[in-house]
């Protein structure tokens, strides 16, 4: 039997105002197709009815999904970046400007002898 574009806008609506109802209550999704109610104060209180039922409300143990890394809690984005690359690479002390013989010197000269004072 196929439905008219009424029926269908109705029917999305009505598995909408589920979801909701039931994902408030902490329900998951395939639980929530299961609430009955015509209006959402009824799928709400449905929702919490069953969820109550099954214990969804209270988690049985800590669900975060474990240890996850030091950096968990750190602050992101640029400026976040910035910093962690300023504490890993920190200035140097500028190199002084070369004096004006060492600007004239040849690199590539090389001395070979030196010179004694007797």
């Amino acid at each position: 039997m196929e439905l008219t574009p009424e029926q269908e806008r109705d029917a999305a609506v009505a598995e909408l105002a589920r979801l909701r109802a039931g994902l408030a209550a902490g329900l998951t999704p395939e639980q929530s197709a299961r609430l009955q109610g015509s209006t959402p104060e009824e799928l709400e209180a449905d929702a919490r009815a069953f969820a109550a039922e099954l214990g969804a409300g209270a988690p049985a143990g800590s669900q975060n999904g474990g240890p996850r890394g030091v950096d968990v809690d750190a602050p992101t984005g640029v400026a976040a970046g910035a910093a962690a690359y300023q504490r890993k690479h920190p200035k140097r002390e500028p190199r002084p400007a070369p004096t004006e013989a060492e600007q004239r010197r040849n690199p590539w000269q090389s001395t070979t002898y030196t010179m004694e004072n007797r």
